[in-house]
């Protein structure tokens, strides 16, 4: 993984930490080396915080893969651009093909940061960074479990 620390914090200013729980897979136990990439992207795709990749989840069962594993987001939630978005890209190595491929991605908008518990669709890849084009992956209901924590000084 390439996580990042927490970054200092600034009087008024909120911190988001991340806690990447499970993401639900009909074929969950078949992926080799899951990983999460997180980015944040503003409307055009472009970034505006450095990409994190998480390290390998920790266990699959069922239809889950656990992570467990807090990102910490590296920008003021007040100074993210309006129509900003977070986005989690799930990622498995294909040792036939010999590389890491993304099987699916969600994301959450700016209007989604908030205490507690969330749950967020899964979409079919390529990544869309500017969200125009977005597919479901599948018609369960399948989604990435995440956890937000708001740090304000």
């Amino acid at each position: 993984g390439t996580l990042l620390p927490r970054l200092p914090s600034e009087p008024g200013m909120t911190l988001l930490t991340i806690n990447i729980e499970k993401i639900g897979l009909k074929d969950a136990g078949q992926c080799i080396d899951p990983y999460i990439t997180v980015s944040v992207k503003d409307l055009n795709g472009i970034d505006l915080t450095p990409v994190q990749d998480t390290p390998v989840a920790l266990r699959k069962e069922d239809t889950y893969v656990h992570f467990n594993v807090d990102i910490e987001i590296q920008k003021h939630v007040e100074k993210l651009t309006k129509g900003a978005a977070i986005f989690f890209e799930f990622k498995h190595y294909k040792p036939k093909k010999r590389f890491t491929s993304t099987k699916c991605f969600a994301f959450m908008e700016m209007d989604e940061i908030k205490p507690g518990a969330i749950v967020i669709e899964l979409y079919k890849k390529p990544t869309d960074f500017k969200r125009k084009k977005l597919q479901l992956l599948t018609k369960k209901p399948l989604y990435l479990h995440l956890h937000q924590t708001l740090h304000k000084e």
